[in-house]
């Protein structure tokens, strides 16, 4: 996921993006414990888009908290 596809969601995209990201991210834990395929490369994938998605959100709260003062 790039940052100007994310910057182009709403503050709800990116709500619902996370909450998706976060049940992936649950379900690759479970099928790694369980011993099922396990795509390595998919964790630190999800990582990173959680992080990105979240730090959008940030800066969008203190442009909102910066323009309120």
């Amino acid at each position: 996921m790039k940052i100007k596809d994310i910057r182009a969601m709403t503050a709800e995209q990116i709500g619902k993006e996370l909450l998706s990201l976060r049940r992936e991210q649950f379900n690759l834990r479970v099928q790694s414990a369980t011993g099922q395929g396990v795509r390595p490369h998919e964790h630190g994938r999800i990582r990173r888009d959680l992080a990105r998605l979240k730090t959008i959100l940030r800066e969008r709260e203190l442009q909102e908290k910066g323009k309120s003062e």
